[in-house]
Order: C-alpha cells, then sequence, then structure tokens
C-alpha cells in the first residue's frame, strides 16, 4: 500500500493522510465505486455523535443523583469569576468519557464540543459553551485533598448501601487485590515481586452476590492485616448502622489471612468468614492421611476423578484458638490436588462451603476485570499518589454508573449479563445526528439502529420514572 501511495505523481509525504490515490476533487475523497457509482467522502454531515447511547447513562446518573453526591464531597475554592466549570460538571465529564471508553483526560480536548457529552453535563448540544479542556481536567483531578477522598470513599459506601430498597437477608464481602501498572514518577510505586513490575496495588471490595462495588482503595503493596483489618471495620460498622440483622460473610484468598482479622470478625455478630490458607508443614502431615485414602479410593474407582472434602481442627501458631479447616482432595490422571479454606460457619457441610461459597469468589475476578480493563482503571498515571486515589474513585464510579444500567435497566433483556465492554459497543457507541432547535432538542438515530427495541423499551422505562 504505502509504496503503491509513493508511485503516485506528485506524491508530498507532508500531505496529512489525505494522499492523491483517494483525492475526489473538491466534491470529497473519493473510494472505490459501488455498481459502477461513484463513492466521496467528506465531512459536511453535520453536528454527529458516535456515543448517543450515553444518553441512557444521563437518565441513570439522574436517577441516583450519583455524580452530584460525589460532588458534594469535594469543596471548591476556585474564584468564581473565573469558573467555567462547576465541579458538578467535571465529575460528569470525566465519569460519562471513562464509560465511552476514553480513560484518559487528554481525550477530554477532543470531545469537548461533542453533542452528546455537552448533554452528558447538562449543556446545550450546539449553542452550550464547550466542556472542559485537558488542562482543566488534570488540574481537577490534582485538587483533592486526603479528607475529601475520605468523603468521597464514604459517599461511595453510602451510595452502595443505597442501592438496596431493603435491608438484605445476607451480603458477601469480596477483598481482592489487583496490579496497577505505573510508568514515570508516579508517587509510593513500588516494585512488586509477584507481578515482576513497578506498580500499585489496589483493593476492590464488592458485594459477592451483585457485583455491586463497595470499594476500591489505591495502596502501594499488597493489603497487609493491618490495612485489611482498619478498611473491613469501616465498612462493616458503616453497614450494621444500617442494617443491624443482615448476616455478613468475608470472602477472600489466603493473602487475606491475618491473625487480627479472623480475631476481629470472631467477636462480631452476625459476621462470618470464608478465607483460603496456605499449605504448611503441620497441615501437610494432618491432610497426609487423607490424601492416601483418596488415593486408595481413586485406585478402586478405575482411575475415575475423585474429589473428597474433610473438615478438621487446626491452630496456627499466630492463631488464638482451634478454627475449622475444610479441606478439599481432588485426584485425577493428572495427580493429586489439595485446597484448604478456614472459617467459622460450624454448621455448614464442607462441599457446601467450600463450592457454593468459597468457589463463588471467582466472580470477583470478573468484576475487577470490568473495573479495571472494561474501564480502565488500572491508568493510574497522574504523579501525586492522592490524585491516582481520585482517578480511581472516578472510574469507580462510572463502574456503579454502568453496572445499575445494566441491572436494573437492562433486566430481562438479552444484555442482562453482558460485560460492559459490549454494553458499551452495542448500545452506547452509536451514531447520531444532534439537532438543537428553539424549544427541543432532537437526537436522529439511524433507521437500521440494530439496537432500537432496547433503546425504545429503555428509554419507555425512564419516562415511568420521571417525576411529573
Amino acid at each position: 500500500m504505502n509504496s503503491l501511495l509513493c508511485q503516485e505523481r506528485n506524491f508530498d509525504p507532508s500531505y496529512q493522510g489525505q494522499y492523491r490515490l483517494f483525492e475526489g476533487g473538491n466534491s470529497g475523497l473519493a473510494l472505490r465505486e459501488v455498481d459502477r457509482k461513484k463513492v466521496l467522502v467528506d465531512f459536511s454531515g453535520g453536528t454527529l455523535t458516535s456515543d448517543a447511547g450515553l444518553l441512557l447513562l444521563k437518565e441513570v446518573n439522574a436517577e441516583l443523583g450519583l455524580t452530584d453526591g460525589a460532588a458534594s464531597a469535594l469543596c471548591d475554592d476556585r474564584d468564581s469569576r473565573y469558573t467555567r466549570h462547576s465541579v458538578a460538571e467535571l465529575i460528569r465529564q470525566r465519569v460519562f468519557q471513562i464509560a465511552a471508553g476514553y480513560e484518559d483526560a487528554n481525550d477530554s480536548d477532543v470531545l469537548r464540543n461533542d453533542p452528546i457529552m455537552k448533554m452528558a453535563a447538562d449543556r446545550l448540544p450546539i449553542s452550550g459553551p464547550p466542556l472542559a479542556s485537558q488542562p482543566t481536567i488534570s488540574r481537577f483531578e490534582n485538587a483533592p485533598t486526603r479528607t475529601e477522598l475520605y468523603r468521597m470513599g464514604a459517599y461511595i459506601v453510602d451510595q452502595f448501601v443505597a442501592s438496596y430498597d431493603e435491608a438484605p437477608e445476607l451480603i458477601v464481602l469480596d477483598f481482592d487485590d489487583t496490579d496497577n501498572p505505573v510508568y514515570g514518577e508516579q508517587q509510593l510505586a513500588l516494585f512488586n515481586r509477584h507481578y515482576n513490575k513497578v506498580c500499585y496495588e489496589p483493593l476492590h471490595v464488592y458485594e459477592g452476590l451483585s457485583g455491586r462495588l463497595i470499594t476500591a482503595v489505591l495502596k502501594p503493596k499488597r493489603s497487609m492485616g493491618a490495612t485489611t483489618l482498619m478498611i473491613l471495620k469501616r465498612i462493616v460498622r458503616r453497614l450494621r448502622s444500617v442494617w443491624p440483622q443482615t448476616l455478613m460473610v468475608f470472602r477472600a484468598d489466603c493473602n487475606f489471612l491475618a491473625p487480627e482479622v479472623i480475631d476481629w470478625i470472631d467477636e462480631q455478630e452476625q459476621v462470618m468468614y470464608v478465607i483460603g490458607i496456605r499449605s504448611n508443614p503441620v497441615l501437610r502431615r494432618r491432610i497426609q492421611p487423607l490424601v492416601k485414602e483418596a488415593k486408595r479410593l481413586y485406585e478402586r474407582c478405575g482411575g475415575r476423578t475423585i474429589r473428597r472434602y474433610h473438615s478438621i481442627r487446626y491452630k496456627a501458631g499466630s492463631w488464638s484458638a482451634l478454627r475449622r479447616v475444610i479441606v478439599k482432595i481432588e485426584v485425577s490422571s493428572g495427580g493429586y490436588d489439595v485446597r484448604r479454606v478456614v472459617t467459622n460457619m460450624e454448621t455448614a457441610r464442607a462441599r457446601a462451603l467450600y463450592e457454593k461459597i468459597y468457589c463463588g469468589r471467582g466472580r470477583a475476578e470478573s468484576f475487577i476485570k470490568e473495573h479495571k480493563r472494561y474501564l480502565c482503571s488500572h491508568r493510574t498515571s497522574c504523579h501525586r499518589f492522592e490524585a491516582n486515589q481520585f482517578r480511581l474513585f472516578l472510574h469507580s464510579l462510572a463502574y456503579n454508573l454502568c453496572h445499575a444500567f445494566r441491572s436494573e435497566v437492562l433486566r430481562g433483556t438479552q444484555w442482562a449479563t453482558a460485560t460492559f465492554e459490549t454494553i458499551r459497543l452495542k448500545l452506547f457507541k452509536l451514531g447520531a445526528r444532534v439537532r438543537e432547535l428553539k424549544t427541543r432538542i432532537k437526537v436522529e438515530l439511524p433507521s437500521s439502529c440494530p439496537a432500537e427495541p432496547v433503546l425504545r423499551r429503555s428509554i419507555s422505562l425512564f419516562a415511568l420514572l420521571r417525576p411529573g
């Protein structure tokens, strides 16, 4: 292709993108003919957008009051004489851009005149002033103090509480770390031996049954016992203040097994834990007879895979008491595998506790994938640590917005279990012409829009929810 272009007569390599091969004179850029008709491309289509579906998220945000509530956690000490964008507008702009797949502040420069982005920020699509530019967004991300970040973190937990119409009988607190690679000179970034890279290791906490985000806390390294306990205490005490009878289950892998954590949980009412436990010589000696028995059963069954579950009492050197440990032993043609879980659920059957409760922890990986990969929350590329925590909160707001849209608005549709990425591509990334008239705004979608049924259904639902 490059050689073909270079062979064009009068080819100018400095000519930006409009090569003579595709030139079509004054009428537009020419492409290959279709059924002997010329195909010309120009940029005179009018005020168009490629993100018309974000208007659905705008309705969800209005129902939840999500971004306005987050804005109330921040102080605005700017001189109002020189202020063009309110804190609420800046948060809306940033959160909707993240939801649409524009995760960097640099994207603000090219999106500040997009009609749908302006409408998402409650500005008129054509006559309204432009949205904030990249320098304004960058200054905004670096402005919050630690006190403001604490208030915003508390607000996100309060939003989790508000997402329930009534007190749930059971919630599962899924704790898990992930890696956020960094580059440049980010504060508190450390080399992580496990990931073999310089990164942050943020803690994500989700409600394991619903996928609702409870909080996301940026950390320089893996959560230690004291850090985990501090965050767990604050979450449990806040939830207990509004849900006194709700059963809470702390669920995590072996990295979160710390004596102070399980000791504190044992002192609480209606709080349980199911945590993975690493192997050690003492446990291996205790489990060895069970492994031998499973191997003998495997041989007697003619090579059929055997899974056995056992409950034993065990006390590590740092523990204050004997505790129940569930042991899963699997023997197959590939050898044997042993998994261990410690819990204070004394009456649950070993198999059900492992398969139904602990193995459900794998869903947290999917939640983190949505937050980190599909909403790009790993882009913690500011210099200040506080600014990166604020970025993580902005991505968390976008997560809550998308999750509420999927779980409430798309319930009963084919998109009810779709990933955020699929929902974005199928429902948010819609081309449309936006016309601002004297008394109304028209968003004209294509007549062949494949998402028309779900869009009609969603808009009708919002009309029923809208007051008046």
